[in-house]
């Protein structure tokens, strides 16, 4: 499982003119599935982004994570992630998980952050997403679970 994740001042998500997530300051996060994930590293991979010390204290160090500062998350799904780069000039899905399954276990990913923790926002699998944003620092992380 990755996720691309970027300390945000703001961030929103529209699906066809319409807004299906939007946050203030917090953590855009793009959510890639690989073959073999599963929803306990779903849910460890959301806990770690509410822990995930990226933004900072009173001393400018990144020693606060995304409850200390009373942000909120974005979730986008974002399948590209999973893509090998490694050889030629066109990147292979091989290593992503099919759709049918990556769906399911997003829907698995979406219901245990909405219950973990108040502020999150997403945008919609599968859709043609324009997402915007302004990234703060710019701060960018990936990770890998």
């Amino acid at each position: 499982m990755l996720a691309l994740i970027q300390r945000v001042n703001f961030a929103k998500v529209v699906v066809e003119g319409t807004v299906t997530g939007e946050i203030q300051k917090g953590i855009l996060a793009f959510i890639g599935f690989e073959k073999g994930d599963d929803e306990a590293k779903a849910k460890k991979m959301f806990d770690k982004l509410l822990k995930y010390r990226i933004f900072y204290d009173e001393n400018e160090k990144m020693n606060l994570n995304l409850v200390q500062v009373d942000g909120a998350i974005l979730l986008v799904s974002q399948f590209t992630l999973a893509a090998n780069t490694a050889q030629g000039n066109r990147p292979s899905f091989d290593p992503a998980m099919p759709p049918t399954k990556a769906k399911d276990l997003y829907d698995k990913f979406i219901k245990y952050a909405h219950n973990t923790y108040q502020k999150v926002q997403e945008g919609q699998f599968g859709a043609d997403m324009k997402v915007s944003l302004e990234n703060d620092g710019p701060v960018t992380f990936m990770l890998k679970m």
